[in-house]
C-alpha cells in the first residue's frame, strides 16, 4: 500500500493523507472522501509519503494531471497571498497526459513595419527578460506586441496576452487574429463549457499558439509558454476580488523571472511599483501628431453651457462623444430632506442606487433590491432626494436634450454578456452611436478615430477616496479616459473637478513620468513600492464577535517578534456591513516582507479575510 499528501480543490482545508494500492504520478487529479461530505472531492496528489500512524481512507484514480510548475507556482501563491494549496492549484485548470504537443511550419502575415523610435522601443524589450513599456496612448504599443509574438511563435513556442477584463476582448482579438489566424484563442469566464475543453486540448496540443485572455489565462496548461504580455498594466482588475487575493501581474512577473519566460508589461500610465522596479522604455511619439485641448471646469451639471455648448457642436460636426461617469444607475444616494439620512440596504451599510426604469433601489454590494420608497424610511415623513448622478441619468439626461441622436449606456448593468460588448463596440465603431455614457469600460483601451469629444465626471470622488492609490487612479483614469478623443483629428476633453490644480499640472503643464516620480517621492517609506501593505478583514454577524476578533489578531503582533511590523489602522471598515455582517480590519505594513507573511501566516485563513499588496 502507497500513502500520498493530497490537497482538496479549491478548498481552504489543510493538506491530507490518504492511501492507494498502486503508484500514483505526482500532480494527477484524484477523487477522496471526505468526512461529512456525500460526494467525492477533486483532489491532487502533491507528494509520496510514509504510513502515518492512522487508519487513511482510499483515493479514487481520474487521470487529468496538474504539472510540477502548476504546483510550484501554486505554493508560491499559497504563501504569497496567505491561502490553502488546495485554493491556489483551484485556479490551474489540468492537463491530460494523452495529448502531446505538435510543432508546426507556418509563415504568418508580416507585422506592420516599425517607426525609428518603435524599433528601438521592440530592441530594448527584446533584450530584456522582463520589461516595461511605456508608451502613450497611440504609440503604437500593440505593434510591438505583435512582433514580439511574431519571434515567439516562429520559436515553436506559445504566446499568452493577457489584458485586464472582458471590456479588451473583441478589439484586441481582431487585431492578433489577423495576424496569427487560427491559431489565436480568446479565454475569458463567459466561455462556454464545451468550448473551454476545445481551448484546453487545443493549447496542450499546439494547435493554439496565442491566447488572449482575461487574468484566469494565466492559469490555463500551456505546453511550451515562451511569452506574456501584459497589456494595461496597471488596471486594477488584474487583482482578484475574492479568495485567494492574487494579482495576475505580480504572479506573471514571478513566474517570468523564475521561468525564464520573457515578459512584456505596457501601458500608457504604468503603475508605481512597475515604474519602480521594472527596466523601461517610454515610447512618446504617437502616429497621429495631434494633441487634445483639455478643459478643466468645476460645474457638474451635463446641461451647464460649456457642456451643452461642445455636445451640441460636436454633434452638427457628426462627431462623436464619450462621457465618463464613475458610477452606475441613475443616482447613487437617496437623502431625506427633512431628516438628512440616507437611504441604507437593510443588509449593508452603503446607500442604495436608484434605477428608473426598473422603479427600484438596489445594492450593488448583496444584490438587495426594493421599490423606490414614496417617504424617508428612517422618519417616515420626510421627502427623499436623489444625490450623485450616474451612468443612467446622464444617458437620459442626454437622450431628452438631443432626441434625434443614439445615446447608449456602456456599463455593467448594461453590458452583461460578450455579444452585448461585441455588438456596442462595432455600433460605435460603424458611427450608428452618437453618445457613449459609460464607467471605467470607456477607458480600456479601446480605438476610435470620430471620437473628437470627451466629457469626464466625477474624478474627484475617485481623488477623495480613503487609499494611498487615489492620486494614481485619478490621474490614471483621467489620462485614460482622455485618450479616446482625436485619434485622426484634433479632440477636446472636458474634465469637470474642484482640484484644477493637481489635474492642470499633470495634464497641461507636466506628465505622467513626472507624476511617478513625485508619487515615489509623496509615499516615502510609508507605502508602495517601497514598502508592503496587508489587510485583515474580521467579519461576523455579531458586532461584538467580530471587534473581538480583530482586538485578538492586533494582540498577536508582538514588537519583539515583528520589530518591522507597523499598525496603520484597526477599525470598524468603512463600510461597516455587508450582507448582515458586521465588519472590522486591521491595516498593516512593513519594508522585511518576509516577516510580514509569516506573521500573515499565524491568522486562521477560514476566519479571515487576508489581502496582501491591499489597496487599503
Amino acid at each position: 500500500m502507497n500513502f500520498y499528501e493530497v490537497c482538496i480543490l479549491k478548498s481552504p482545508l489543510k493538506t491530507l493523507a490518504y492511501s492507494y494500492d498502486k503508484s500514483i504520478e505526482i500532480g494527477c487529479e484524484v477523487l477522496v472522501p471526505l468526512a461529512h461530505r456525500k460526494d467525492m472531492q477533486a483532489a491532487v496528489v502533491l507528494k509520496k509519503i510514509d504510513k502515518p500512524p492512522f487508519v487513511c481512507k482510499d483515493i479514487f484514480e481520474v487521470g487529468f494531471v496538474y504539472s510540477k510548475y502548476m504546483i510550484e507556482v501554486a505554493r508560491f501563491i499559497s504563501d504569497y497571498y496567505v491561502c490553502s494549496i488546495g485554493e491556489a492549484i483551484g485556479l490551474f485548470y489540468a492537463y491530460d497526459k494523452n495529448i502531446k504537443y505538435k510543432s508546426i511550419q507556418k509563415t504568418f502575415k508580416d507585422t506592420k513595419n516599425l517607426t525609428e523610435n518603435q524599433q528601438k522601443a521592440y530592441e530594448f524589450v527584446d533584450s530584456h527578460n522582463i520589461s516595461l513599456l511605456f508608451g502613450d496612448t497611440g504609440s503604437g504599443k500593440t505593434v510591438l506586441y505583435l512582433k514580439a509574438i511574431e519571434k515567439i511563435l516562429k520559436q515553436n513556442l506559445q504566446a499568452l496576452f493577457l489584458i485586464p477584463e472582458i471590456s479588451l476582448t473583441p478589439q484586441m482579438q481582431q487585431r492578433v487574429q489577423e495576424i496569427f489566424g487560427e491559431y489565436v484563442a480568446v479565454w475569458h469566464s463567459k466561455i462556454t463549457k464545451k468550448n473551454k475543453q476545445t481551448i484546453l486540448n487545443n493549447i496542450q496540443s499546439g494547435d493554439t499558439r496565442v491566447v488572449v485572455g482575461a487574468r484566469s489565462a494565466l492559469f490555463l496548461p500551456y505546453a511550451k509558454l515562451g511569452l506574456i504580455i501584459v497589456d494595461e498594466e496597471h488596471d486594477m482588475s488584474y487583482k482578484a476580488d475574492k479568495k485567494p487575493r492574487y494579482n495576475a501581474k505580480d504572479i506573471a512577473i514571478y513566474i517570468a523571472s523564475k521561468y525564464n519566460i520573457k515578459l512584456i508589461a505596457g501601458s500608457a500610465t504604468p503603475s508605481i511599483t512597475s515604474f519602480y522596479k521594472l527596466p523601461y522604455i517610454r515610447l512618446e511619439q504617437k502616429y497621429f501628431k495631434n494633441k487634445n485641448k483639455i478643459i478643466l471646469t468645476k460645474n457638474t451639471n451635463i446641461e451647464y453651457d460649456i457642456f451643452s455648448n461642445k455636445i451640441e457642436q460636436n454633434l452638427k460636426n457628426n462627431g462623436q462623444i464619450m462621457v465618463f461617469v464613475p458610477i452606475r444607475a441613475n443616482f447613487k444616494y437617496q437623502v431625506c430632506s427633512d431628516c438628512g439620512k440616507a437611504v441604507e440596504c437593510p443588509y449593508c451599510s452603503v446607500s442604495m442606487s436608484l434605477y428608473t426604469i426598473s422603479k427600484a433601489i438596489k445594492c450593488h454590494y448583496c444584490g438587495y433590491i426594493e421599490p423606490i420608497p414614496d417617504i424617508c424610511p428612517s422618519c417616515k415623513v420626510g421627502v427623499i432626494t436623489n444625490n450623485i448622478v450616474g451612468t443612467a441619468q446622464v444617458a437620459k439626461q442626454l437622450q431628452q436634450m438631443y432626441t434625434n441622436k443614439v445615446i447608449k449606456q456602456f456599463d455593467r448593468d448594461k453590458i452583461k454578456t460578450n455579444n452585448q460588448l461585441k455588438k456596442v463596440l462595432e455600433e460605435f465603431n460603424d458611427n450608428k452611436i452618437d453618445v457613449l455614457v459609460g464607467t471605467s469600460m470607456l477607458s480600456k483601451g479601446h480605438d476610435y478615430h470620430n471620437v473628437n469629444l470627451v466629457i469626464i465626471l466625477g474624478l474627484d470622488s475617485i481623488l477623495n477616496m480613503d487609499s494611498f492609490v487615489a492620486r494614481q487612479l485619478a490621474i490614471t483614469m483621467a489620462i485614460q479616459v482622455a485618450g479616446r478623443a482625436g485619434r485622426k483629428n484634433q479632440g477636446e476633453v472636458i474634465i469637470s473637478t474642484k482640484n484644477r490644480e493637481f489635474f492642470d499640472y499633470y495634464l497641461n503643464q507636466s506628465d505622467y513620468k513626472e507624476f511617478l516620480t513625485n508619487e515615489i517621492e509623496y509615499r516615502k517609506e510609508l507605502y508602495p513600492p517601497k514598502i508592503r501593505v496587508a489587510k485583515i478583514v474580521c467579519s461576523h454577524k455579531n458586532q461584538a464577535k467580530a471587534k473581538q476578533n480583530m482586538d485578538m489578531v492586533v494582540a498577536k503582533i508582538d514588537k519583539k517578534q515583528y520589530p518591522n511590523i507597523q499598525i496603520i489602522k484597526a477599525d470598524i471598515c468603512k463600510i461597516a456591513k455587508i450582507a448582515n455582517r458586521f465588519r472590522y480590519e486591521l491595516v498593516i505594513r512593513s519594508k522585511d516582507v518576509k516577516q510580514l507573511l509569516s506573521f500573515l501566516h499565524t491568522i486562521n485563513k477560514t476566519e479571515y479575510m487576508i489581502d496582501m499588496d491591499s489597496t487599503i
